[in-house]
């Protein structure tokens, strides 16, 4: 897994077109290069496939009331907690390919100043994006997940009057409370029923009186059956796609920490598998030529293969979906022909994939 981090483009003018290309395969001393510009050329990366996935776990804690060992008698509830209690439940989960320059598939571009000039542009590390273009974006994440704003709790002392708060007695108090919240019920039930002594003048004061008598019935109520506080964080896992796997753990869900890593026993297992459902013809075997140039001279793009990558809750499957996957399909090569001096040529790369989108080779009159 990788730690997120947001792309941006970095257009490289370069002073002369793509002369010739040098592939990965056989070119140990690429390794010593950064892509971008270098003393000689410049070095660029095909991208391959990680797959983002987002979790959304709701901690649940609810708090007892001050008066929960009375409940019964006052309020006839049976259940009513007298000790804290957290939990913690998946309620939202998601996955989003995305590109990681593959370090495997780097290339190299030789300048020739004999040719006219042109643009590379590449992301910020370092896979090709296009070529003679200006407007070649990359994938941009999803953005993060923001919790909806809690509201302001209530503090139901705010209700007690001076007669209950002086009271001596922890069982006189709980008596008391209990008595105002009948009489708050009974008052909301007069007002439903036409029957107050003071009756709104219109349904909009009628509204607001009721949600003030139920809001002072909620708050002394808790005082006695407690309260309940959930909230939602995302948690975004990074999985590296080498090869296939089935049902993998990926992470464990504790009732008492919450997510944990995938070695942590103390939560309850998420797998994931990665599938390889790539369906392209076998490459074509490559034919040695006599002399000293080998068939290189080009630019590569990737013609992807696709993945499956699917999410289970123990034995259940909570989401299955298919991805572009690069490193699962091939290498193409564009030939050097296209990007010489006798055309106007601009290339579009997918910048989650790596295949060419668009190639425009214009022959100028």
């Amino acid at each position: 897994m990788s730690i997120e981090s947001r792309c941006r483009k970095a257009t490289l003018s370069l002073l002369a077109v793509l002369s010739w290309f040098i592939p990965a395969i056989g070119q140990t001393q690429l390794s010593q290069y950064r892509p971008g510009v270098t003393a000689e050329g410049a070095v660029y990366y095909l991208p391959r496939t990680v797959v983002r996935i987002s979790v959304l776990v709701e901690k649940t804690v609810f708090t007892p009331g001050d008066f929960a060992p009375y409940a019964r008698r006052y309020l006839r509830v049976t259940d009513a907690g007298e000790e804290i209690q957290k939990s913690f439940r998946v309620v939202g989960i998601s996955q989003t390919a995305m590109p990681q320059a593959d370090t495997a598939k780097v290339y190299a571009v030789k300048f020739d100043a004999r040719t006219a000039a042109s643009h590379i542009t590449l992301s910020d590390d370092g896979r090709l994006l296009g070529i003679n273009v200006d407007d070649a974006a990359d994938v941009q994440a999803p953005e993060a997940f923001i919790a909806a704003e809690q509201p302001v709790p209530t503090n139901p002392r705010n209700f007690l009057g001076e007669d209950i708060l002086s009271c001596g007695s922890t069982a006189k108090m709980a008596e008391l409370i209990a008595h105002e919240i009948y009489d708050l019920r009974e008052n909301r039930s007069l007002l439903i029923k036409g029957q107050a002594d003071f009756m709104p003048h219109d349904g909009l004061q009628m509204k607001l009186m009721l949600d003030e008598l139920q809001r002072q019935d909620d708050g002394l109520t808790s005082l006695f059956l407690g309260t309940t506080r959930r909230d939602t964080t995302e948690h975004v896992l990074w999985v590296d796609v080498n090869a296939p796997v089935e049902r993998q753990v990926l992470f464990r869900l504790s009732q008492v920490h919450g997510l944990v890593e995938a070695d942590d026993l103390s939560g309850a297992p998420y797998y994931i598998s990665i599938e390889d459902i790539t369906q392209l013809p076998a490459p074509e075997p490559e034919t040695k030529k006599k002399g000293n140039k080998a068939a290189v001279h080009g630019i590569y793009v990737n013609v992807p293969g696709r993945l499956r990558c699917t999410l289970y809750e123990g034995i259940n499957i909570l989401q299955a979906e298919e991805h572009p996957a690069p490193q699962f399909g091939q290498v193409m090569l564009l030939s050097a022909n296209l990007f010489n001096k006798r055309y106007s040529t601009r290339l579009w790369v997918d910048a989650l994939t790596g295949a060419m989108l668009r190639l425009d080779a214009d022959q100028p009159h």
